[in-house]
């Protein structure tokens, strides 16, 4: 049903117009009692088989909302009513911005991707930290915040950036990441150099520490599917070397081979999600599990239109994972369809329980 109205009202859409029409839906649902009950009983059944702990925080299962589809926090509790187990906000920078021009979001139908140059548009981190504060939950569910640099901020005084949202959003996040893989912000990617990563991400771990005393905030760090095998594995170490909590892998991508869609959408430029994400998202979680082990905790994103999808990346080391573009093709039932093929998998492995599965192709490769 979805897939009839998504071809026939929503292709024909804007697609920025589109999101926030739908986003208003959802959010106009989740304020009304009696629909959001309805509407999570049937799209957010629980599976008690696939409860799962991650940075010391307990969830209903693995598969999250990833970051740009609630820049702004304003859907936490509609997107949980949709199934998602956690939901990371942003991206939010230290100061408000309107992002790039428009147009700037380009659907690739015909090979199940998106490109966005969007340019982190969000009302800032002093607006999100106080929509946070005054939000009271209809749902449990963790949310994650991502922050990145404000784009008339120097790539010199990015530190400073990223502390500021940090001080302003750390004791409202149930896990913190530091966002250095978008292709949208000029001289974002060069902050993923092991040079310029390490004194940034220093800053940002002393800076929840100071300003969250009472508990730990985890911090975790997103990397870009273009990075080279050995920048991966650098990035890995430096995360185990400063006691980063986890890493997420990937962000969009700059490639655009193998596309079918029409050249005049291949060519835009932007970052690329979706299915084209697929393989190369899963090798580098692969390298990053084959490195780290069990010393951090991966989230596994891009590609991930499927519970094989999502189960292939628990096999390859991924204690969380995360959808969005496949969200906007496949619709409201795109959770509840990865939940329960999730537990079905799950049962029919020689795994007990999900967080046994984790890593296990790695765990072989290395016998």
């Amino acid at each position: 049903m979805y897939k009839l109205f998504f071809r026939l009202f929503f292709t024909r859409m804007d697609p920025e117009r589109a999101h926030h029409l739908a986003f208003r839906w959802i959010r106009l649902a989740a304020r009304v009692p009696v629909l959001r009950t309805f509407l999570a009983a049937a799209l957010a059944p629980r599976h008690k088989e696939l409860r799962t702990e991650a940075f010391g925080l307990r969830m209903h299962g693995p598969f999250g909302l990833a970051a740009g589809f609630d820049k702004n926090a304003v859907a936490i509790d509609g997107m949980a009513m949709l199934g998602f187990d956690h939901v990371e906000i942003g991206t939010v920078t230290g100061e408000p911005q309107p992002g790039n021009p428009r147009k700037r979001l380009f659907r690739l139908v015909p090979d199940r991707a998106l490109i966005n140059r969007m340019g982190f548009n969000n009302d800032g981190s002093a607006a999100v930290a106080a929509r946070l504060h005054a939000r009271v939950p209809v749902f449990r569910t963790v949310v994650g915040v991502n922050i990145g640099k404000t784009k008339v901020v120097p790539e010199a005084e990015a530190a400073a950036d990223y502390v500021k949202s940090t001080e302003r959003l750390a004791r409202h996040a149930d896990y913190l990441v530091v966002n250095v893989s978008s292709p949208n912000t000029p001289g974002l990617r060069n902050l993923q150099a092991t040079e310029s990563l390490r004194p940034l991400l220093t800053a940002v771990r002393e800076a929840a520490d100071r300003t969250v005393t009472d508990r730990r905030v985890p911090l975790l760090v997103k990397i870009a599917p273009d990075l080279a095998d050995e920048d991966v594995d650098a990035v890995a170490d430096l995360a185990v070397e400063l006691g980063l909590d986890g890493i997420i892998a990937t962000n969009t991508t700059i490639a655009r081979e193998g596309l079918k869609s029409p050249a005049h959408l291949t060519g835009e430029t932007g970052g690329l999600s979706g299915a084209p994400l697929k393989q190369r998202s899963l090798e580098v979680l692969r390298r990053l599990h084959a490195r780290v082990g069990d010393r951090l905790t991966l989230v596994g994103v891009g590609g991930i239109e499927n519970a094989e999808d999502a189960w292939q990346r628990i096999l390859a080391g991924a204690t969380l994972v995360q959808g969005y573009s496949a969200f906007v093709y496949e619709g409201p039932f795109y959770a509840r369809a990865i939940h329960k093929g999730l537990a079905a998998r799950l049962n029919a492995s020689p795994y007990a329980t999900l967080a046994e599965a984790v890593g296990a192709d790695t765990r072989k490769a290395a016998v």
